[in-house]
């Protein structure tokens, strides 16, 4: 359980006597009840992130608030030592009952088991190789076109029922590298690394955190044996997503910035200035927030487009960067603002991309709750939760907690009573 805090409630009402406010008028801007306030200040409850957010919005404390907010995170999530794209057999078990498993294990562990492998396979030695790529060539065109309907399909499945054939893509890219003429070589290892980046995510989806990363480095090996090293830079973005999650700003920012190098790619670097931004906002730090908003357009504005090559980050976002701004200004405690961003951002996303709506329609009813207004709120998030069944994320689940909690201080409402049950249902969907 959080302790309550002395230090921040002595520090909310300077800052609130400062500031002219009365208690009663500080609830009113902030959506929470006197009450409420009153056993914050007196260091009886422990205020929420969500609550100190708001209080130094309001506020104007630059963040002063959020900073004495005691965190509670798992371990930062360490940089993987790099291995090498052969060092490991992959062990993949499928159950009638539709459940699963992957596992990498050692070469030795691999040959020490024996026969208590039901059934393999290989390709019987060499792969014949002719002038123009031969298979190799053939597999690179058919991957391509399955990867984008894989990640069509990641909008509205769930990720365990995708999870398998993507592995198994990957491996098939993986080992197929070895056989064929060194350009094909080349381009079916940077396939291979979007195919696992892409694992990478879906896991995160599940709540894995862990196995996010590691598959975030088997991406960054199998680019990196292609002889691009600049997906190296990219991983740290997905690693701030991590810190971002588990509210840790410093390592959100610190990370984000180590990935605007340079010597990468526009795109990544636009992507590191989006986290960046978001780190920013996780502090309370709004001008930081918003450079880092700017920088992130500029360099996405002059990203070049390579249509042979899978795109790295969303798809679905028509433009990532007002979407992340309406995400942040929710951080920053400006739920207003927030709302009627996310408004506009929502309306250009296709129907179709399921998750993408839910994730950020769900962030969009929690601004709307947060600024008061509840009604409005329910009624954005009622058609939501079939695809929140349909995706299981990890990530929107977070937010719905949040919205679950928002709305309990508002029980007495009629589109409250009628959604809570489902809503805390889903707040608690195991993943697959």
């Amino acid at each position: 359980m959080p302790q309550p805090s002395s230090e921040f409630g002595e520090e909310l009402r300077k800052r609130r006597l400062d500031a002219g406010l009365s208690l009663t008028a500080l609830a009113s801007a902030v959506h929470y009840s006197k009450a409420q306030l009153s056993k914050v200040e007196r260091g009886i409850k422990a205020p929420s992130r969500d609550l100190a957010r708001l209080c130094d919005a309001a506020l104007h404390a630059g963040g002063a608030l959020i900073s004495l907010v005691a965190l509670t995170v798992g371990d930062v999530p360490k940089e993987p030592a790099p291995h090498g794209v052969d060092e490991e057999e992959w062990v993949m078990q499928l159950s009638p009952d539709g459940s699963g498993g992957f596992q990498p294990v050692g070469r030795r562990q691999v040959v020490g088991a024996g026969a208590a492998s039901l059934m393999t396979w290989r390709t019987g030695g060499q792969i014949p190789v002719s002038p123009t790529g031969g298979v190799g060539a053939g597999m690179l065109d058919a991957s391509r076109s399955l990867f984008t309907h894989y990640r069509r399909l990641g909008q509205s499945a769930e990720p365990g029922i995708l999870l398998p054939g993507l592995i198994a893509q990957t491996h098939t890219l993986r080992e197929l590298s070895a056989h064929v003429d060194a350009r094909t070589r080349r381009e079916l290892l940077a396939l291979g690394s979007r195919y696992a980046e892409y694992v990478g995510w879906l896991v995160q989806e599940t709540g894995n955190e862990q196995a996010a990363l590691w598959w975030t480095q088997r991406a960054v090996d199998l680019a990196a044996a292609g002889g691009d090293r600049a997906l190296a830079g990219y991983a740290l973005v997905r690693r701030a997503l991590v810190t971002l999650y588990q509210d840790d700003a410093e390592q959100t920012v610190s990370l984000a910035r180590r990935a605007q190098s340079d010597t990468l790619p526009t795109r990544i670097r636009g992507l590191a200035a989006q986290r960046e931004a978001q780190g920013h906002a996780l502090a309370g730090d709004s001008d930081a927030c918003m450079r880092a908003l700017d920088r992130a357009r500029t360099l996405l504005a002059r990203q070049e487009i390579d249509h042979d090559t899978p795109v790295i980050g969303s798809m679905h976002l028509p433009d990532s960067v007002g979407m992340v701004t309406g995400w942040c200004l929710f951080d920053l405690g400006e739920a207003g603002r927030a709302a009627e961003e996310l408004d506009r951002q929502l309306a250009l996303v296709s129907p179709d991309a399921v998750r993408t709506q839910v994730r950020y329609g769900v962030r969009r009813a929690l601004a709307y709750a947060s600024h008061g207004e509840i009604d409005h709120a329910c009624d954005l998030v009622a058609p939501l939760l079939d695809g929140v069944t349909a995706v299981r994320s990890a990530t929107v689940t977070i937010d719905l907690r949040r919205l679950s909690r928002v709305l309990a201080r508002h029980s007495t409402h009629t589109a409250v009573r009628r959604l809570g049950p489902r809503l805390a249902v889903l707040s608690r969907l195991p993943f697959s």
